[in-house]
């Protein structure tokens, strides 16, 4: 029994999951001492204005309001947890994407211009065919494919300058990111899709339910009354669960993990390297386009279509979401919805207190640094510490991979013998 528990302390699965946990907690922790600090540092903040900050930094999606008395009252919020899950859709499939991408040895920095060209192509798919003449549901099916494909032809572009030119994807990411917010402000500078009837909505896109286009709710409306969630939620649990039966039961999610591992023990074993980093660009754009067909495909959120001056923040959070996940497909699910429950709690922490939404940027922040360290705390809780991998003897490196293909292949030729 005792080996038993050992082995279990000892898989990967665990020291991912404790190391994961241990850097939200540290940022949770933290957090919370800015908020006291600024509560002691501002004569308008009390002990009591403390207090109710911390109790919304980490139970503010079961926050319902204040009552008649002026304090708060927590319970559970069918509104608040079904905009949780509603936020966090799009983040799943960033994430994802990000965490594929990492599992290959590749840094998908690009998930936000893969976003945009998704949310460009869904909105005009949905909004132009018409339902008169196409099912509603026939229509989104069809942004949502349009979407996925859209962004896998913008990842494909860092895939082949990195394999067939050896430009390092990071660089290449943040250029096409730029590129795919500036294309996407000068497509929709003079469309007709938008939202010029409602004033003071000039620079936004109609959402896709003024053509009738919307994501079925699939009865989540009833559980969660008064929210935004939709069945899009599903979808997104649907293609993490694709992804890790592709990554642990196929060959081509093997060859991916080998390639993520040591690229010299892909080499060595003949896996064709530059096919596998277009391909897993290309998986990875087709991920965040489908994030953004999720997002606006839902029939009432509209797109803002000035983007030059900014980057869609569920690219970029997805990619704290994949590291916190350890790049695992099923955790990143849970990690998506601590980063989105974290959002619900600022915007209550914004409307219920005398803090901003800002200090709950900060939480994230710090989590978010504390997950780049969250491989060391994975690796210090492991037995071997020779396989550290910023260790010295491995120059950086890890060859760790190595030596199993190397007597895999020498028990091949024995028995060939």
């Amino acid at each position: 029994m005792n080996k038993r528990l050992s082995a279990l302390l000892d898989s990967d699965a665990v020291k991912g999951s404790l190391s994961s946990v241990l850097s939200i907690l540290f940022g949770l922790f933290v957090g919370c001492l800015i908020i006291l600090a600024v509560s002691l540092s501002d004569s308008d903040f009390t002990l009591k204005s403390a207090a109710e900050g911390i109790k919304l930094l980490l139970f503010g999606v079961f926050s319902k309001g204040r009552d008649a008395s002026g304090e708060l009252v927590f319970g559970f919020s069918t509104s608040n947890i079904g905009n949780l899950l509603f936020r966090a859709t799009p983040v799943i499939m960033t994430g994802l994407s990000v965490a594929l991408a990492f599992r290959s040895g590749l840094f998908n920095i690009g998930a936000s211009g893969q976003f945009l060209i998704g949310t460009a192509t869904c909105l005009t798919v949905a909004l132009s065919l018409d339902t008169k003449v196409f099912p509603p549901l026939a229509v989104w099916l069809i942004a949502f494919i349009a979407a996925g494909a859209a962004g896998a032809l913008w990842g494909i572009i860092p895939g082949l300058l990195r394999a067939y030119l050896s430009i390092n994807e990071v660089l290449s990411c943040i250029m096409t990111n730029w590129i795919a917010a500036n294309l996407v402000t000068w497509f929709f500078e003079n469309s007709p899709l938008r939202n010029a009837g409602q004033s003071g909505k000039i620079g936004y896109i109609m959402p896709t339910s003024a053509n009738g286009v919307s994501t079925p709710t699939l009865f989540l409306d009833r559980l969660f009354p008064s929210s935004q969630v939709n069945g899009g939620f599903f979808v997104a649990i649907f293609f993490c669960i694709a992804a890790y039966i592709l990554l642990t039961k196929t060959v081509t999610g093997f060859e991916m993990r080998i390639c993520g591992s040591n690229s010299h023990a892909a080499h060595y074993v003949g896996i064709r390297q530059k096919k596998m980093t277009v391909f897993s660009f290309a998986l990875a754009g087709a991920l965040s386009g489908g994030a953004a067909a999720l997002y606006y495909l839902s029939g009432h959120t509209e797109f803002f279509w000035s983007t030059y001056q900014t980057l869609p923040q569920e690219g970029l959070s997805g990619i704290p979401v994949a590291l916190l996940a350890s790049n695992n497909p099923l955790g990143v699910i849970f990690t998506s919805l601590f980063m989105s429950l974290l959002g619900v709690s600022g915007q209550q922490l914004k409307n219920l207190t005398a803090f901003n939404e800002f200090t709950t940027d900060i939480v994230v922040a710090l989590i978010v640094y504390l997950s780049a360290f969250s491989l060391v705390i994975r690796q210090y809780l492991s037995k071997d510490r020779r396989n550290l991998i910023f260790s010295k003897a491995a120059g950086g490196k890890t060859n760790r991979t190595v030596p199993v293909y190397q007597g895999q292949l020498k028990e091949e030729g024995e028995e060939k013998q």
